[in-house]
């Protein structure tokens, strides 16, 4: 037993360091954009850094913020077979709420969608990044991009064939709303800026 609960513990703890790791705001900081926090909205994420104008840290943070959830989920599943959704919710919540940046973290969406690749496969992380990728190109507003492949998740594992996973998706979607709950208070009054926009 005591077995057990170490390796859920080291799973856990796995994913919440891979997810903690702050790479928009490192990027920024490194390229001489300064603190991104302060620029935009203040997010941590790939759209705020789209906002400083240099597309390239912008597409890299897309990238790492995605691999942050899917690399510790595919660890877990090699070297600690079985706790690969307490590594997934680690990496969640590491992104969400970093120790290093007093839990203030991102909205989740990115690094929600390397965990959906790690836990339902290439298929079910291209299912999840389609919406994404096609509501971000009709609408082109981000949080309503987000918020759409957020709540196409739980409905992908199950077409996938996991409904075990569903709860934990279900969960994670609902704190992806309230992490949004600004984005959808400006969505209602229609002042939510457009990609490519600048933050008031």
């Amino acid at each position: 037993m005591d077995s057990v609960v170490l390796q859920l513990a080291l799973s856990l703890l796995l994913g919440y360091a891979f997810g903690s790791v702050p790479f928009g705001l490192l990027l920024t900081r490194m390229t001489g954009a300064g603190d991104l926090r302060q620029i935009g909205s203040g997010n941590i994420g790939a759209t705020n850094v789209l906002r400083t104008g240099n597309k390239l840290i912008a597409a890299l943070t897309l990238i790492l913020d995605v691999a942050k959830g899917a690399a510790p989920v595919l660890i877990a599943r090699a070297y600690l077979p079985g706790t690969e959704p307490l590594a997934a919710a680690g990496a969640f919540f590491g992104h969400l709420y970093p120790v290093w940046l007093r839990f203030s973290g991102g909205k989740g969406v990115a690094t929600y969608g390397g965990i959906i690749a790690g836990l339902c496969g290439l298929e079910g992380g291209l299912a999840y990044a389609a919406v994404w990728i096609a509501a971000l190109v009709i609408i082109r507003i981000s949080s309503v991009a987000g918020l759409l492949a957020a709540f196409a998740a739980p409905i992908i594992a199950y077409w996938q064939g996991m409904p075990e996973l569903i709860a934990l998706l279900v969960a994670c979607s609902l704190i992806v709303f309230w992490k949004h709950r600004e984005n959808i208070e400006r969505l209602i009054a229609g002042t939510e800026p457009r990609i490519g926009s600048k933050a008031k």
